[in-house]
């Protein structure tokens, strides 16, 4: 009995950190082409060059019509994100305005941003955005890595599934486009990329596929932009575990040995 006892607890320990190692939110499996991704599996860490890259093109290309209304300026700064400096920081949030107030008047106000503002939405309210994109409301991108079966593979082949004319059979309706990697192929969102959208600084050659999967990346530490501190915390609990375990073990032994049979 006390052997069984000992065991349940190792197991339930071990078990433990397991759970602190899996992604807090689980999604279904979609399938789409398997891309290899820098932050996959339990080694996995955030590559920094995307990182910021992949800000990049959100910022000169989604932030148009996607809010990112659950991300910080001053989260471009923490450690395990893009890591840029405070004061690259502080000059990005204050490109935008920001309405405030009331003041000492009563009555709002716009002043430019401060790192500790959330990301400023493209529209002032929902209405606003469908009458900008013919009734569709472009969704927030904080969590849609994990909103999204395989949401990064998916991501990245939305982006680059594009096709100029629909396959035979298929009648486009007005507006849409087709893309192979939407549900029924129709969507309404034009083709966001473009070879050379953006210029990036650090010499990347900025096609769709590259620029795609940045922007993934970077949307991919927007929905969990700390996998990881919690990697790093669940393989020293793993560790602390396993000594654990290994010490349960020595004593178990030791006791037992005493005893006769």
């Amino acid at each position: 009995m006390f052997r069984s006892k000992i065991t349940a607890s190792i197991l339930a320990l071990t078990l433990s950190a397991f759970v602190l190692l899996a992604p807090s939110t689980t999604v279904a499996k979609v399938e789409f082409e398997q891309q290899e991704w820098s932050f996959k599996g339990i080694f996995g860490t955030y590559d920094r060059g995307a990182l910021q890259r992949g800000f990049q093109v959100y910022k000169e290309v989604c932030a148009s019509c996607h809010s990112l209304n659950l991300v910080s300026y001053r989260n471009l700064s923490q450690p395990g994100g893009p890591e840029f400096s405070k004061e690259q920081v502080k000059a990005i949030a204050a490109e935008v305005e920001v309405r405030d107030g009331p003041n000492e008047d009563g009555e709002m106000f716009d002043r430019p941003g401060r790192p500790s503002d959330r990301f400023v939405s493209p529209f002032p309210n929902d209405e606003a955005a469908r009458a900008s994109n013919g009734g569709a409301l472009p969704p927030d991108l904080s969590l849609m890595i994990k909103a999204r079966g395989d949401g990064a593979n998916y991501l990245y082949a939305l982006m680059t599934e594009y096709k100029e004319e629909a396959p035979d059979g298929v009648e486009l309706r007005d507006g849409m486009n087709y893309n192979s990697a939407f549900s029924g192929g129709q969507i309404a969102m034009a083709p966001p990329l473009s070879e050379d959208a953006v210029e990036y600084s650090d010499g990347t050659k900025p096609t769709v596929e590259n620029m795609s999967r940045d922007v993934v990346t970077f949307l991919a530490w927007a929905a969990e932009p700390h996998m990881e501190e919690r990697k790093t915390m669940g393989f020293k609990v793993l560790i602390y575990l396993i000594i654990l375990a290994g010490l349960l073990y020595a004593t178990t032994r030791k006791m037992w040995s005493r005893i006769k049979h």
